[in-house]
């Protein structure tokens, strides 16, 4: 073995203790995160409706949301209620309404549903993107964990004479 492939192989072994190294903390973080993102959505105490779902949605009737996924379905249910309940207009055009409404009410009213609509479902989705980026973590976690281990353990070109 040359003293370049030496160095190489130094080099590849040591990029693969990092990784091996790096590896198991990323999946640890990841699984920890899931855990973190599970027991705030549990805290919420938010539940499916018992009816009233569409029938693709019938297995969550009663069901409290506890992961990302539960998370970005039930914030697509309050952006169709809201819909429904505002006539499909946004926050900030009910407001312009209200100011020019004066006294009324009624826009006042609807300002407030659509604010607290809007805001749950944006702290529902934000649970799901996090949701999601631990998975990325947990998956990135694998990778490097194998590929670490690939290159520990596996002999180079030149190695064995």
């Amino acid at each position: 073995m040359t003293v370049t492939n030496r160095g190489a192989d130094a080099l590849l072994k040591s990029v693969g203790a990092a990784m091996l190294a790096a590896g198991p903390v990323m999946l640890w973080r990841g699984r920890g995160g899931r855990k973190d993102i599970r027991a705030k959505l549990t805290a919420q105490k938010i539940f499916f409706p018992r009816r009233g779902l569409p029938a693709h949605l019938a297995d969550l009737a009663g069901r409290p949301v506890g992961t990302g996924p539960q998370a970005r379905v039930f914030a697509e249910m309050i952006k169709g209620s809201l819909a429904r309940a505002t006539d499909g207009r946004t926050y900030s055009e009910i407001t312009e309404e209200l100011h020019a409404a004066g006294d009324d009410e009624k826009p006042a009213d609807l300002r407030q549903t659509a604010f607290m609509g809007e805001t749950l479902r944006a702290s529902l989705m934000s649970a799901y993107q996090a949701w999601e980026v631990t998975s990325l973590v947990t998956g990135l976690g694998a990778l490097l964990t194998g590929l670490g281990a690939a290159l520990v353990v596996s002999p180079r070109d030149g190695a064995a004479r």
